[in-house]
């Protein structure tokens, strides 16, 4: 099932892994883990490496068999989140504060071993692997936006992604054709009212009791607004507001997340949430602020691409090892390096109740069942030599 050269460097991937989950560090700060990956890659020989912006880093592998050339990207996330571990594991974090909850150090460990695989085999394919180990994808605006922006895509001709899920069995590859992921929108909501004593509220105007009332009106706009086959998620996820327990304070603050798929609804939206926030404060004889910032859009798989993802997984796994899915909500920045250029992300799969490896992304307790890893690398590199073998282009149109 797999070859030999892969299942040789696996050791070397559940060590890379454990040394990256040992050592989180959050979006926009991974100083240190760029700086490791760069020594790993250095370590193999690879010293075609870039640093488009300061915790980015690009590898350039150039193939040696003869053809016609093509340059294809893949692309690992890097950061961690900003939650404190509560696994008790030997490799568990050693940085308060910090955790790999969402799968970002098997990312990156799976790259670096399509890295040496690719440098170690240049023979068995033409062009270039363009690896990138992309910085901040857990906060907005994320770190792909800035590469893109640092020319980092430059000439790359198609990109690929891959994100570990506890969602699916380990080993289990979900694919989608079109759209796959949700476009992510966050809002801010300012209630400002009067304060005052705790014991005189006819004396207040209550922003927190208006801003109470305004979490579960939002929640009507997906249920009232939204036709029932449109998925949509609108999540308030913070509210802060007060000072002391007798103070009815001046001001609320809430937090809202927002998943849709469609500029219609993306507008729908963000018009309802105004109108609710505006009128529900009035009600209350307060004042409603509505901050509204777009992020990242959606995730669309190539038609093409995706065909022949799952042609080279089910060659190597069988047909039996995919599974075709349907939208699913988290976001992905992997969406702005598709700009200009076409692309495929995939789901596989970590969960195994055995191992406790069943725990939601970005909960304190989640695992990863690193037998996941060694598909991811297979895949990579299979799927590289395909769309780099000199012959034909499957993102282009052929004759």
């Amino acid at each position: 099932m797999f070859d030999p050269e892969v299942r040789a460097i696996e050791p070397d991937l559940i060590h890379w892994r454990r040394h990256l989950h040992q050592h989180p560090e959050v979006s926009f700060e991974e100083t240190q883990t760029t700086l490791w990956l760069e020594q790993r890659l250095r370590e193999m020989g690879i010293d075609a490496i870039d640093r488009p912006t300061k915790t980015g880093l690009v590898a350039h592998i150039f193939g040696t068999k003869p053809g016609k050339p093509a340059v294809v990207a893949f692309r690992a996330d890097i950061d961690a989140l900003p939650m404190q571990e509560e696994n008790d594991l030997p490799y568990a974090s050693a940085n308060d504060g910090a955790m790999h909850a969402c799968g970002h150090d098997g990312h990156a460990a799976m790259l670096l071993a399509l890295a040496r695989m690719l440098h170690e085999h240049r023979e068995s394919f033409c062009g270039e692997a363009r690896l990138i180990f992309q910085h901040a994808e857990e906060l907005p605006p994320g770190g792909a936006i800035e590469l893109v922006r640092a020319g980092a895509l430059e000439g790359a001709e198609a990109v690929l992604g891959l994100h570990l899920s506890s969602g699916f069995e380990t080993g289990m590859f979900a694919l989608k054709e079109g759209v796959l992921t949700s476009n992510v929108d966050r809002f801010t909501v300012t209630v400002t009212g009067r304060g005052g004593h705790c014991a005189f509220p006819e004396q207040c105007a209550d922003p927190l009791l208006a801003a109470s009332e305004i979490v579960t009106a939002l929640q009507t706009i997906v249920s009232r607004r939204i036709p029932a086959n449109e998925p949509a998620v609108v999540s308030v996820c913070e509210f802060h507001a007060g000072t002391a327990y007798n103070i009815i304070p001046n001001e609320a603050v809430l937090n809202a997340s927002v998943r849709s798929f469609g500029a219609q609804t993306r507008q729908l939206i963000e018009r309802e949430a105004r109108t609710i926030c505006e009128s529900v404060a009035a009600a209350h004889g307060c004042t409603a602020r509505l901050d509204w910032y777009d992020g990242y859009p959606s995730v669309v798989n190539d038609a093409k691409l995706t065909a022949e993802a799952e042609r080279v997984i089910a060659e190597r796994f069988g047909a039996a090892q995919t599974q075709t899915i349907g939208v699913i909500m988290p976001g992905e920045d992997f969406s702005y390096m598709l700009a200009g250029r076409p692309g495929f992300f995939v789901e596989l799969g970590t969960r195994n109740a055995e191992k406790q490896t069943d725990a939601p992304h970005h909960n304190p307790r989640y695992r990863l069942d690193e037998d996941a890893l060694v598909y991811g690398v297979q895949y990579q590199y299979d799927f590289a030599r395909a769309l780099l073998d000199g012959t034909r282009r499957f993102w282009e149109d052929q004759a």
